[in-house]
């Protein structure tokens, strides 16, 4: 990707920008929202994360006031409620639930005077027996495996704050829609929606995920580091689902490992790095903030776009 639409920063360079007149204490229950194999530290928070806070701060003021001066122009009384959407994306094991999480915990602590919620796109896959009988099982993540008409509808609906919205629950232990169960959200002041497909432009669809969303971050890392994390996380999966006969993994759990690390690597082969490069990466230029990741998942530049 061409970065000559955004500036660069180092982490240092980032750390800078954080407004000390701004403070927040350490975030609560730290290691609760890292992602398995992630890595986060309370000094990621204050030099990642704090001035990325702030900039999403900046950002906030000059969306009331655009709703604000909005309203005048139409002579309203009333400034509409219209929340303001965050979207997350980049590659599987990258790390995007991580960040997803940060951000909510730490715009809660500060806005404790706002509904804040978060939310994947995971629940709008198809479900697993719809992959089935569609012949997509193996295209799961991919932009066809999911139902983007109900995706949109539910972006829609936020939007507008019509009423509360219902929206499918996905299980990681099941690797499938939960069946009979919907998560219900009402009237958010900030959403944080999270998916490797939030930047994507579908092919069939005259609205994008990506035009509701007020700010778009992109985590970035090089596929090379992201395939180490992948399988390092698949066999804590399988450390996990050994002990859960309900878990999707808990009959491979149980095969040598050394088959179970075959499997993985030909799923991250055609299917996840697949998605990566066709799918996922292209977008990268769409975001405004890119976090890139080195090593160990230690956030090393930031690129802002410029316009």
């Amino acid at each position: 990707m061409d970065f000559k639409m955004f500036n660069e920063y180092s982490r240092e360079a980032w750390h800078q920008f954080q407004n000390p007149s701004l403070e927040l204490g350490p975030i609560e229950g730290l290691a609760h929202i890292v992602s398995l194999n992630d890595r986060l530290s309370q000094e990621d928070i204050e030099e990642v994360y704090f001035p990325l806070l702030d900039y999403i701060d900046s950002e906030l003021i000059q969306h009331q006031a655009q709703l604000e001066a909005r309203a005048r122009f139409f002579n309203k009384e009333q400034t509409p409620s219209t929340p303001y959407i965050i979207g997350i994306s980049g590659s599987v094991a990258v790390g995007k639930s991580t960040t997803a999480r940060v951000l909510h915990q730490l715009l809660r602590q500060r806005y404790t005077e706002k509904c804040v919620e978060l939310m994947t796109t995971d629940g709008f896959l198809y479900p697993n027996a719809e992959l089935i009988r569609r012949g997509i099982m193996n295209r799961k993540g991919f932009p066809e495996s999911y139902d983007m008409n109900r995706l949109i509808d539910f972006m829609v609906k936020i939007r507008t704050q019509e009423e509360a919205v219902e929206y499918p629950v996905y299980s990681h232990e099941i690797y499938d829609i939960v069946p009979d169960q919907m998560a219900r959200m009402e009237h958010p002041d900030i959403l944080i929606v999270e998916g490797i497909n939030v930047l994507q432009l579908p092919s069939n669809q005259m609205i994008f995920i990506s035009d509701f969303f007020d700010l778009k971050i992109y985590i970035d890392a090089d596929p090379a580091h992201i395939q180490k994390w992948f399988m390092e996380r698949f066999d804590m999966v399988m450390d996990v689902a050994q002990h859960d006969p309900d878990n999707y993994y808990y009959e491979m759990s149980h095969i040598p490992r050394k088959e179970a690390h075959a499997y993985a690597m030909e799923v991250w082969r055609t299917i996840n790095l697949v998605n990566l490069i066709q799918y996922i990466a292209p977008t990268r230029g769409r975001a405004n903030i890119v976090i890139h990741k080195g090593a160990d998942h230690h956030v090393d530049r930031i690129y802002v776009r410029q316009y």
